[in-house]
């Protein structure tokens, strides 16, 4: 979609949030409404197919600092009323409601090809000519997977099923039937701007006729409206890199949505979600485990056993040990591609029994008997008898 087309869409609607919302809110409202229209969720369902190429819309928009920045400037100028927006007759001295005007007049601004162009003649310019239409950058499309811990660690190579909208495949991606072709607006000759008086000034605004674009269809193509992009369903193979963390997001180039007039294609990212492990844990490249001991295995020290992803290790406890100490055991952790390596992490936790035979408790009373003159919690015992 061209930044001249920005205009006659209300993004911040179709997502549902106010214009100042911050970026984790555009994200969690796109979502929300991307997984309930979701094609996939909605076989046959026409409206909901609808609504997810408009929120997919807005989302590529308005996740791009630089696309929202020109989006915002382009509300603001055309919006709200013409050139009383710009700071003129009902706007204020300085500019366009906060615009400022060495930048509106200034050019080549990014997807707007210069909001000079889109000005054209203001303040008797009249020599300047008006930028045709541009290509814009395909918007850029979020997906989500869900992989086990072991995955995770290792690396995987996954197929991923996608909806999203792409260049139709029945029109090629210009928007009329096949057989015929679009024709040149005959109001702006092509370049998508008009020119416009108002008073003592002149300015170029999106051509209405043709919506900016600069050419006009007289027969959509049936399958996308005329849009040049419809929704489709296609496979893909994600390769998921050795150590991915939770919730990081893998960048596939030139996956996304499809660029116009002819611009490349916007990317692809897909977020992964981790499924815990019921022994291990991670921290960073290393992996963890709690290992559960015997408190006669902390105080006369003992030798164990601890298992890894692959194998098995023996760790020595030396005597003496407390609970909650951890032992590190080197190069078992997570290898990545840049050829880092993590540990493995044993952190060593008492078990109390919950019940004792016979032999047990009298070796216990025995035990306590006879370390009794040994106090193991001397702070406390002294703040106590000061207390007394």
């Amino acid at each position: 979609m061209s930044a001249r087309e920005w205009l006659g869409k209300d993004f911040y609607r179709e997502l549902g949030v106010s214009p100042d919302a911050s970026a984790d809110e555009i994200k969690k409202a796109y979502r929300k409404l991307a997984r309930e229209n979701h094609p996939d969720a909605n076989p046959g369902n026409a409206e909901a197919e609808k609504k997810f190429k408009a929120v997919s819309e807005a989302y590529g928009v308005l996740s791009d600092p630089e696309k929202r920045k020109e989006y915002d400037e382009a509300r603001r100028l055309f919006g709200s009323g013409g050139a009383g927006g710009f700071g003129f007759p009902g706007g204020g001295a300085g500019g366009a409601g906060g615009v400022n005007l060495g930048d509106i007049f200034g050019s080549a601004a990014g997807g707007f090809g210069g909001l000079g162009d889109m000005l054209g003649n203001l303040f008797g310019r009249r020599g300047g000519t008006a930028t045709a239409s541009r290509g814009q950058r395909g918007a850029d499309v979020e997906t989500d997977v869900r992989i086990d811990f072991v995955e995770a660690v290792r690396g995987a190579t996954l197929p991923l099923r996608l909806s999203s909208p792409a260049k139709c495949g029945t029109c090629g991606g210009n928007g009329a039937r096949p057989g015929t072709q679009p024709r040149t607006c005959p109001v702006c000759g092509g370049v998508g701007l008009v020119n416009r008086s108002q008073g003592a000034f002149a300015f170029s605004e999106p051509c209405r006729e043709c919506r900016g674009r600069g050419t006009v269809i007289d027969d959509p193509c049936p399958e996308c409206g005329g849009e040049g992009v419809s929704t489709r369903t296609r496979t893909l193979t994600v390769r998921v890199p050795a150590g991915v963390d939770d919730n990081q997001r893998i960048r596939l180039a030139g996956q996304g949505e499809p660029g116009r007039g002819g611009a490349p294609a916007g990317d692809l990212y897909v977020r992964v979600h981790v499924n815990p492990h019921p022994l291990f844990g991670r921290s960073g490249n290393d992996l963890t485990i709690t290992l559960p001991v015997d408190f006669s295995e902390l105080a006369l020290g003992a030798t164990v056993t601890v298992p890894t992803l692959d194998s098995k290790v023996t760790v020595r406890i030396p005597p003496g040990t407390a609970s909650g100490r951890v032992l590190r055991v080197r190069g078992k952790g997570i290898t990545k591609r840049d050829g880092t390596q993590g540990d493995l992490l044993v952190t060593l936790q008492v078990v109390v029994p919950s019940k004792l035979d016979d032999q047990a408790a009298r070796a216990l009373r025995d035990y306590a008997e006879a370390v009794a003159k040994h106090d193991p919690r001397p702070e406390i015992t002294a703040l106590l008898r000061d207390r007394e």
